[in-house]
């Protein structure tokens, strides 16, 4: 099994199993229709590419395996695979994380027309709160929780009654209210799962322009 990954990993990296290089083999078998595996290697070989040139590819494939990829797995070293694996688990799960928060974010400021702003670090200590919407002299609180498989609503509910308090304590100091947006990825993109607040912070922002 390890051996068939290397040579399908080295293959597709060297593009040796490319149309240019084995010729079009879907298309190909398409109009031979053979009745067995004999019939489309003939085939093959009499009108798609000679067994040399095969044989040829397979050759090639092991000079990339023995002289470049060996020569490249030479220079990796341990600490090469501590900062991988780190940059990995910490640096890009991080980076993912921000990117989905700006996206969410983004989405709602279109959707609301309204600005959103960053909360102070301050606010995200004291309320957990992310960004906010201004409305005159007073605030609406917004926090952001991505969801995926690892994480599961209930959890976030938990959290979230954990962190009622500080949310009520933000109501009493910037009169609006602390609201939840659940992120979840939808096909490429990030998406808002619960849609519904969309509608109670547009009322929000209506009661507190009233």
């Amino acid at each position: 099994m390890a051996k068939e990954w290397i040579l399908n990993s080295v293959m597709n990296r060297f593009q040796l199993n490319f149309k240019r290089n084995v010729g079009p083999t879907s298309e190909s078998i398409r109009k031979c229709s053979p009745k067995n595996l004999e019939e489309w290697r003939e085939y093959y070989f009499a009108k798609v590419k000679p067994k040399e040139h095969i044989i040829e590819l397979g050759k090639k494939l092991y000079v990339k395996i023995t002289e470049v990829i060996q020569s490249e797995v030479a220079e990796v070293t341990e600490q090469d695979c501590i900062d991988y694996i780190m940059q990995l688990v910490i640096d890009r799960t991080y980076d993912g994380y921000v990117t989905e928060i700006q996206t969410i974010y983004g989405k709602l400021q279109n959707i609301l027309d309204v600005p959103i702003q960053a909360a102070p670090d301050e606010w995200d200590r004291l309320f957990n709160v992310d960004f906010f919407i201004q409305v005159g002299d007073r605030y609406i609180g917004l926090q952001i929780k991505p969801v995926n498989s690892g994480i599961q609503i209930p959890e976030i509910f938990k959290e979230y009654n954990l962190q009622a308090e500080t949310h009520k304590k933000f109501t009493e100091d910037f009169g609006g209210k602390v609201f939840y947006l659940f992120s979840a990825k939808v096909g490429d993109k990030k998406e808002i799962q619960n849609k519904e607040v969309i509608d109670e912070i547009l009322q929000e922002i209506k009661r507190l322009t009233d």
